[in-house]
């Protein structure tokens, strides 16, 4: 049903590497631009955590711009909250109701969160996401009842574990009822365990932590994705074993084009 508009699960289900890019930048026809440049994009990453696009009303023109592709990305949308007290629940509620085929939530660091993640991300009887907007079922070219049931199945939960709170309480999140991947943040994973961020290589203790993030996942049942932003490193992570990895950032691959074509035409 709404698999077939949903190309990252369908990536997922067949156990292949689902690969993404992420949007730093605003507005509509950037993100229309980004998930039509190519036929391996499984998903894209509207980021209101980090990017220019704000959760209101700017993530919904966002999500249309890419579901408007034709067999195009899956869209999913980075909300700002972090930390253990933040609310998540109405951020999580705009980016779903946007029509996001999944969310990801920032610095989550033990299990309780990650289950009141779940609970805001999921219809009652499981959850306690409220249902009312008239547009959401329509971005997923569904019925109402049809939507209702698709969200309970396929909109993604995907928790990014970037904290040495998450390193430490990692069995017990990657076991929470209803979190569909682990996410590592190597930038922010790096600073809170004390080391440079990756340059472009994460340090070697870092790459310890990821390996077991990886492996305990997996173990769990989860899918596990991480955050790259060449193809090389990519190619290496989707080698490894890695579920979901993110290749671009819409900002980083216009400045690498600009720099590299103005530094052929100058002859340097």
């Amino acid at each position: 049903m709404a698999s077939q508009t949903h190309k990252l699960l369908r990536t997922l289900r067949a156990n292949k590497p689902a690969f993404g890019a992420w949007l730093t930048l605003p507005g509509a026809f950037n993100a229309r631009t980004v998930a039509q440049a190519s036929p391996h994009l499984s998903w894209v990453a509207i980021d209101c955590e980090h990017g220019l696009t704000s959760l209101h009303p700017g993530v919904a023109e966002s999500v249309l711009a890419v579901t408007g592709v034709t067999g195009g990305p899956s869209p999913l949308v980075r909300v700002p909250a972090t930390g253990a007290s933040t609310g998540t629940s109405w951020q999580i509620k705009y980016a779903l109701d946007a029509g996001a085929h999944g969310i990801i939530v920032p610095m989550v660091g033990t299990a309780d969160k990650a289950r009141e993640i779940v609970a805001d991300s999921r219809f009652a009887p499981r959850g306690r996401r409220g249902f009312g907007s008239p547009h959401t079922p329509g971005v997923w070219s569904l019925s109402a009842a049809e939507y209702i049931q698709a969200a309970t199945e396929d909109v993604l939960v995907i928790i990014q574990i970037e904290t040495q709170e998450a390193v430490h309480n990692l069995e017990q999140i990657a076991t929470v009822d209803g979190v569909d991947v682990l996410f590592i943040g190597p930038y922010d994973l790096s600073l809170s365990l004390g080391y440079t961020p990756p340059a472009p290589d994460v340090h070697p203790e870092v790459e310890k932590v990821i390996q077991r993030i990886l492996t305990v996942g997996h173990q769990s049942g989860k899918k596990v994705a991480i955050y790259c932003t060449s193809g090389a490193a990519a190619a290496k992570r989707a080698q490894e074993g890695f579920d979901l990895v993110n290749v671009v950032t819409d900002s980083g691959a216009i400045s690498e084009f600009v720099s590299t074509n103005l530094a052929v035409a100058a002859g340097v």
